[in-house]
């Protein structure tokens, strides 16, 4: 499935303020599989070295504990103790492993990760602790009658692979690879896709260089544009946040009848302008 064309594969799709359309391939039965296995190693390993430890410890508890006491034998408090440890255990590994994992990593255990695979919402943000725990809690049900039959027949059945944890927490696990697709399609449409964030250069805000009553022909619409593009650019690969800065550069000079100033990038200059036009709306208002 990682080697099908793009146009075979099913893919989330999320329209942001910038009309800009976002682009995830929705990660299949395969990948899912391999990065669930990777994950229940990892929880096998790691249950049999702590019930090791466990049992270890147990026995120094009942070696100590036969020096005091030479009764009939019968169930000790140590044994109790250990065995609601265990189960205690038990519950942490099997809920608590895909839960924290994929709150505080972003959506990703370490199967995932290793797959590139990603658990996001429906709308591209990122989980919190509830969609985690949400969908996690009903792994119980997937698994019904055995093998996650349950699940594979949600995921079959469903049009971007969701079992039913998914469906009721609302997230989806998608690959985080690229998909390489043209900036702009024949018709002229604008179509542009997500990948990994990239970190931009911090630059500070600076006067645009366009004349104040230029300036005042963009409206508050425009600020908010501005505003929301420069929000979410760290969520766009660089070449696509270059792009659209481009694009949107080119469409606010327009607006102002004036042309981008080429001794900067399209980038700074959208800060620039931002932070212009704050400028203009507190002079307006004082």
């Amino acid at each position: 499935m990682g080697h099908l064309p793009v146009e075979l594969r099913d893919q989330l799709s999320i329209d942001t303020p910038e009309l800009v359309s976002l682009e995830y391939p929705v990660a299949g039965i395969g990948s899912r599989a391999i990065a669930c296995l990777i994950d229940y190693t990892i929880q096998t390993v790691a249950w049999f070295l702590v019930l090791m430890l466990i049992a270890l410890i147990g026995s120094m508890v009942d070696a100590s504990s036969t020096h005091v006491s030479t009764s009939s034998p019968k169930s000790s408090p140590s044994e109790a103790w250990v065995m609601a440890i265990m189960f205690l255990i038990l519950f942490a590994f099997q809920w608590g492993y895909f839960t924290l994992f994929e709150t505080f990593w972003n959506g990703r255990t370490p199967g995932k990760r290793i797959l590139r695979l990603r658990v996001m919402q429906q709308n591209g943000r990122s989980i919190g602790f509830l969609d985690a725990f949400t969908r996690n809690l009903l792994r119980v049900a997937d698994i019904i009658p055995g093998f996650y039959l349950v699940g594979l027949i949600a995921v079959f059945a469903t049009r971007q692979s969701q079992r039913l944890g998914d469906l009721v927490a609302g997230t989806i696990v998608v690959h985080e690879q690229k998909i390489e697709t043209p900036l702009w399609d024949g018709n002229g449409a604008r179509h542009l896709t997500a990948g990994l964030a990239r970190v931009f250069p911090v630059q500070m805000a600076r006067s645009s260089g366009i004349p104040a009553d230029k300036v005042g022909r963009l409206t508050e619409a425009d600020l908010e544009l501005l505003e929301n593009f420069n929000s979410r650019k760290l969520d766009l690969p660089l070449e696509t946040g270059a792009a659209l800065a481009a694009r949107l550069a080119q469409q606010m000079a327009a607006k102002m009848q004036t042309e981008v100033p080429s001794d900067v990038s399209p980038d700074t200059f959208l800060d620039s302008l931002a932070s212009d036009l704050r400028s203009l709306g507190r002079l307006a208002k004082s």
